[in-house]
């Protein structure tokens, strides 16, 4: 089954940064992790109850599944850096 995918206004707003190339490979990366949501490079953050992250290149994104109604919540898209989680 797949799953279902609500991404929060903070994240958009990020998204909207981006430039057409970025956008399509994170595009596609949440067509992957709409299928299974540990695919690819998904690990489990330290420190953060329950929070995923996933690399697509220089990006990171951030999520939370909610398991119950099989939907993964889009917390952050971020350029990887210092202070990224």
């Amino acid at each position: 089954m797949k799953w279902g995918l609500a991404i929060t206004s903070s994240a958009k707003r990020q998204l909207r940064r981006l430039s057409a190339p970025e956008l399509s490979d994170i595009n596609r990366a949440f067509s992957e992790m709409c299928e299974d949501p540990f695919r690819g490079d998904a690990k489990f953050l330290r420190g953060l109850d329950g929070a995923l992250r996933r690399r697509i290149g220089d990006w990171r994104i951030l999520y939370e599944l909610n398991q119950e109604h099989k939907v993964i919540v889009i917390t952050a898209v971020k350029r990887r850096g210092s202070n990224t989680y």
